[in-house]
């Protein structure tokens, strides 16, 4: 009797310890709470990441790069305009400063000649010239250059009438004299030369004009 019930509790301890080993082969890694229906994922077939995050990455990539292309034509822009503005700035101030010396430069011209026609001494005449002479050669490394008026035909872009005379040793619009140097500054007008114009001759002038002569004129 003992014995049947020996064989007995060895039984159902096989089959217990059978259907044991039954369930950790059903739980395999991964299956266990998966669905019968349930497809395993690319991940689980493959054993790599899914590759969907792929073509995002590119784009903000593209995206990073377009931005950075542009902030760098921003700054280029920027800097060129900066150099600009800078020179302008510089010009600008250069030139103010050149049109507060050149009057005292006219005076200088005007004290150098009115001691030529007064005969002082020689020495100091070319004193006065050599001085002269140095101003106008930093003028000219500074780019600033006379205008030579004195015979031109008149430049309304460069010469400054103060007054037409008739003549009849110049053609009319000739500048027959310079009261006042005129200046350019490189390709730029510092200041106008003002001059004195020719109206052409008295006669031509006179019929131009359709005044009657008088008989002293006639007799001419």
């Amino acid at each position: 009797m003992e014995k049947s019930k020996k064989k007995k509790r060895k039984k159902e301890a096989a089959e217990r310890g059978s259907a044991a080993a039954d369930d950790v082969v059903d739980a395999a890694p991964g299956q266990e709470d998966r669905p019968d229906h349930e497809e395993p994922s690319a991940q689980e077939q493959t054993g790599r990441p899914e590759e969907s995050a792929a073509p995002a990455s590119k784009q903000e990539d593209e995206a990073l790069e377009m931005r950075l292309l542009r902030l760098q034509a921003d700054f280029d822009n920027y800097r060129k305009r900066m150099q600009r503005e800078r020179g302008e700035w510089q010009r600008q101030a250069k030139e103010a400063l050149l049109k507060d010396i050149l009057p005292v430069l006219d005076h200088y011209e005007l004290g150098l000649n009115t001691a030529v026609s007064q005969h002082v001494e020689q020495s100091v005449i070319d004193g006065f010239r050599m001085v002269y002479n140095q101003f106008d050669e930093a003028l000219r490394k500074n780019q600033v250059t006379p205008i030579e008026a004195e015979g031109e035909t008149f430049d309304h872009n460069l010469h400054e009438a103060i007054t037409f005379v008739p003549s009849d040793e110049h053609p009319a619009q000739t500048v027959i004299a310079q009261t006042r140097r005129g200046y350019l500054y490189g390709d730029t007008l510092l200041r106008p030369a003002q001059v004195v114009v020719s109206s052409g001759p008295a006669e031509s002038e006179a019929a131009e004009s359709g005044a009657p002569m008088n008989e002293e004129e006639q007799e001419r």
